[in-house]
């Protein structure tokens, strides 16, 4: 690889970094509202909504490009990314009404693990030891903050880990949209599949919300559509197997927000299992901005 294509790498791999930080803050966000106005509205038409408004902070785009977000040549893979999202929204937003908020960010959290194998296996990605080691010390972090809870798996935990491997597939999909498409584009598409289906599931469980429970929704939709358009852009300008680790320290976003909205306590677990997410994320961090490495490295 040139000293031009490797400085090239690196830089989009640093802009891919600070995408993905912005993703998790505003995706943060977006969970602990649901978690709060999910105790009078059904998970599965918060998720109706939060695509609906998802839209509001597209509007300004099409104001200034007009129709050319909606052109593509890739409409059926778009639509697969689309159908696929929709099963894992309604999975972790149901889970995320049940069961405690760090414990489901840090389950979904494994969802990096398989989006990293499917990109090698689908773009030939490689990712050396220290890539790996930083993946893997990451992912046990996850896992000791939930550790207690796998003595005996409830539905909440089951439907995390089922978001999380559709997830993966759909980081994977992203990324291959990423080559073609804009960010634009492919969030737009993302709310316009994913609204009408999943409308469906919600008419089984409607109810009128209050003006109230409108703002929320509607702040729902806002926080999730910027933090979709920066995890598209994360995964278009940066290689999967470095940007998805960052998302790990959206456990911490969450643990600060459960404790001042809804007094959630993270326990021991919670916290030595967040120090060894920050330790990797910011290893790989710092390695992108100092080292001249390879891709594989």
């Amino acid at each position: 690889m040139s000293d031009n294509s490797a400085a090239s790498l690196r830089q989009g791999n640093v802009r891919g970094l600070m995408w993905m930080l912005v993703c998790g803050v505003f995706m943060s966000g977006m969970h602990a509202s649901i978690r709060h106005v999910s105790a009078e509205v059904h998970p599965f038409e918060i998720a109706f909504f939060r695509l609906l408004f998802g839209l509001l902070p597209l509007a300004p785009w099409f104001i200034k490009l007009g129709w050319s977000p909606l052109k593509t040549n890739r409409l059926g893979l778009l639509t697969l990314r689309g159908a696929l999202n929709v099963l894992c929204m309604l999975a972790f937003f149901y889970s995320l009404s049940i069961t405690p908020l760090a414990e489901v960010t840090a389950l979904v959290f494994t969802a990096p693990i398989f989006a990293t194998i499917l990109a090698m296996l689908v773009f030939g990605e490689r990712a050396g030891v220290l890539r790996w080691g930083a993946i893997v010390v990451g992912f046990l972090g996850a896992m000791v903050v939930v550790r207690p809870g796998f003595q005996e798996i409830g539905q909440g935990q089951i439907l995390a880990l089922f978001a999380a491997v559709v997830w993966g597939v759909c980081m994977v999909l992203i990324k291959s949209l990423g080559r073609t498409e804009t960010s634009l584009t492919i969030t737009v598409y993302m709310s316009l599949v994913m609204a009408p289906l999943s409308l469906i599931p919600a008419l089984w469980v409607w109810q009128w919300p209050t003006v109230e429970q409108f703002a929320w929704l509607a702040m729902i939709g806002i926080l999730g559509g910027i933090g979709q358009m920066a995890m598209a852009e994360a995964l278009k300008v940066g290689e999967t197997h470095v940007v998805m680790p960052i998302d790990f320290t959206r456990l911490i976003w969450i643990s600060v927000i459960a404790y001042l909205a809804f007094a959630e306590v993270p326990g021991l677990y919670t916290w030595i299992g967040g120090a060894m997410i920050f330790a990797a994320t910011a290893f790989i961090a710092w390695r992108e901005r100092t080292a001249a490495v390879s891709p594989g490295v």
